[in-house]
């Protein structure tokens, strides 16, 4: 008997939900096919790239139900296990359950490069073919398969793939209808044997980390206001932490375009210094402070390898410095809008915000009296070598936040986070009782301060331009407020705030800056700017006006709660790296300022 099957929307999409435990992760769509898992960690070999190959050549791993009708998808609450349920004609279905396994285990967090699906028939007797599909090396290469009893080995070049099922191995080579009338679980992972029992090991690794991101999700402070939103975003965000060295991914994806083919297709798959100070930020502001703490053993070795010099604006995730950027011809890219691109050319850059990143990142842990290991004088010392290096370049040209890649000036923006360094460097020493230093940085600090307020001005616009001396405006100066540079309410800030609503704004999104770049003028709006225009709005007094924007991106979110990096104002759609931790901390940032005290309930 043949199968009927609906065709199923395209593979690309970003309609997606993310599993994932520290280690790697995998993007899930509505329909419960893998469509994106980068092996053996995040910055790895897609062995499966559906997302970026929606051609038959594409890898992915589904569970196609015969005469399929709908489907249902959803998180289980305050977890980041991932359920889908798919019906057909006849009201017949099975639920999917998502999850990378993580716990702990004999004193130790376990997180295996291990994928786990549980499959449970919840109503009639469905009929359904199991469509297993990994590649390597960038899809090139299809596996050798060998079998046993239990188990399917996918042998590539570099990687052993070994799924262990209770399902019909049969049925899983041949890629055959067959009924589902009992539950089926499926563990992919390492070349290794199971030490219990198929369903007891997919069972126990399923209640294990349940329980682990329960727990972990019951210790967050977090607002009144939208709980379920900030929790969502929170767990998001830990799962771009690469546990192994502490590094934070800035998006889970490669080569998704900021705008339809636009070729703003970029590799997020590494650790950007900006981004990772904002999200140790935001899970700071929920009381989530491991994240910090094990970001803070890989930021100390990029400032420890840096000797007081230049400090790339990215690094891999392993403490990589070469990330050569190159094309893949072969993959044709989301929606087929190419180029997919491995590598950044970012790590070339000299983006001269990194250093007050980098003491922003840290500046908590001298003042934290929680931490295991709190900060000492020999940890300031290190960071004031990277305060020297801030001092000496902050009214220098550099690529800017944005990494334009054909302009240098003297962004504004930079010179924002060189004065932070030192601002930060004159508190942390005054909290140690080294009064000289404490002057040393707070004099230093007030220089660039003069400066920026001098230069940065631009009376014909009555707005911070986005360099010094510059006349066009650029949403990263919202900044200033969030930093402590200005008090918001300073007529200065307000009329900048006001200036760049005429002149960036797409009713409540907002684009980053307004001169063309290298790709001409951006078309979609950049979700973290919208996000930090609500912040602005709110501390200069209009909450209701910053609420009504949060509530628009609250819907400009998936159906599972989560963001990519821009949105369209015309279509609303999302477009640009999945999942952007950028724009999750975002919806965290602007909850946390937005919302109702808990004493106004309770």
């Amino acid at each position: 008997m043949s199968m009927a099957t609906p065709t199923l929307p395209s593979t690309s999409t970003l309609e997606l939900g993310a599993i994932g435990n520290c280690a790697y992760s995998a993007l899930v769509d509505r329909y419960g096919r893998i469509v994106w898992c980068c092996l053996p960690r995040f910055d790895g070999d897609p062995v499966f790239n559906a997302l970026v190959d929606p051609s038959d050549n594409g890898a992915l791993w589904s569970f196609e139900l015969e005469d399929f009708a709908r489907s249902e998808q959803f998180y289980e609450p305050n977890t980041a296990i991932l359920h889908t349920r798919l019906f057909d004609v006849h009201g017949q279905g099975v639920e999917i359950v998502d999850f990378a396994p993580r716990f702990y285990h004999r004193n130790r967090m376990f997180r295996p490069m291990t994928l786990v699906r549980r499959v449970t028939p919840i109503a009639g007797a469905p009929r359904l073919r199991v469509v297993l599909r990994p590649r390597f090396e960038l899809g090139t290469v299809k596996p050798t398969l060998t079998q046993g009893s239990h188990h399917i080995r996918y042998v590539g070049p570099n990687l052993t793939l070994r799924l262990t099922t209770d399902a019909p191995i049969s049925y899983i080579l041949g890629e055959t209808v067959f009924v589902a009338k009992r539950p089926l679980d499926f563990i992919l992972g390492p070349d290794e044997t199971l030490a219990e029992g198929i369903h007891e090991v997919a069972r126990s690794f399923q209640q294990n980390t349940s329980d682990y991101w329960r727990t972990w999700s019951s210790r967050l402070h977090i607002p009144l206001e939208w709980q379920d939103d900030v929790i969502r975003a929170a767990i998001t965000l830990k799962l771009s932490l690469f546990e192994d060295t502490g590094a934070i991914i800035a998006a889970m994806t490669t080569s998704i375009p900021e705008a339809p083919h636009s070729g703003r297709n970029w590799d997020y798959r590494y650790c950007w210094l900006r981004d990772a100070f904002f999200v140790v930020r935001a899970l700071n502001s929920l009381s989530e402070i491991g994240t910090m703490e094990d970001y803070l053993r890989w930021l100390g070795n990029v400032v420890s390898q840096a000797a007081g010099g230049h400090i790339k604006p990215l690094y891999g995730i392993g403490l990589e410095t070469e990330l050569t950027e190159r094309i893949v011809p072969h993959l044709p890219g989301y929606r087929g809008m190419g180029p997919v691109r491995i590598g950044n050319q970012a790590h070339e850059h000299f983006q001269h915000d990194v250093y007050g990143n980098i003491i922003l990142g840290a500046a908590q842990a001298f003042h934290d009296r929680r931490l295991l290991r709190p900060a000492g004088l020999a940890e300031f010392e290190q960071l004031e070598r990277v305060g020297e290096q801030a001092w000496r370049i902050y009214d220098t040209p550099d690529a800017g936040m944005w990494e334009l890649r054909t302009r240098a000036r003297v962004h504004t923006s930079s010179a924002l986070m060189s004065w932070a360094a030192c601002d930060r460097l004159a508190k942390i020493a005054a909290r140690f009782g080294v009064t000289e230093r404490a002057r040393f940085w707070h004099e230093r600090a007030d220089t660039i301060r003069q400066r920026i307020l001098q230069e940065a001005w631009n009376e014909e616009r009555q707005a911070f331009a986005e360099s010094f001396g510059g006349r066009d405006l650029d949403a990263s100066v919202l900044l200033m407020a969030e930093v402590g540079f200005i008090d918001p309410r300073d007529p200065r800030f307000v009329s900048t705030v006001d200036a760049l609503e005429r002149t960036l704004c797409d009713g409540p999104y907002m684009r980053r800056y307004e001169a063309p770049d290298d790709f001409g003028k951006p078309e979609t709006a950049f979700n973290i700017c919208t996000f930090w225009r609500i912040d602005a709005l709110a501390r200069i007094g209009r909450k209701e006006q910053a609420r009504e924007i949060f509530e628009a991106m609250l819907a400009a979110r998936n159906h599972l709660g989560l963001l990519s990096e821009d949105t369209h104002p015309v279509t609303r759609e999302m477009w640009g790296n999945f999942p952007q931790t950028y724009s999750m901390v975002g919806l965290i940032n602007g909850a946390v300022r937005l919302s109702a005290p808990w004493d106004t309930q309770i």
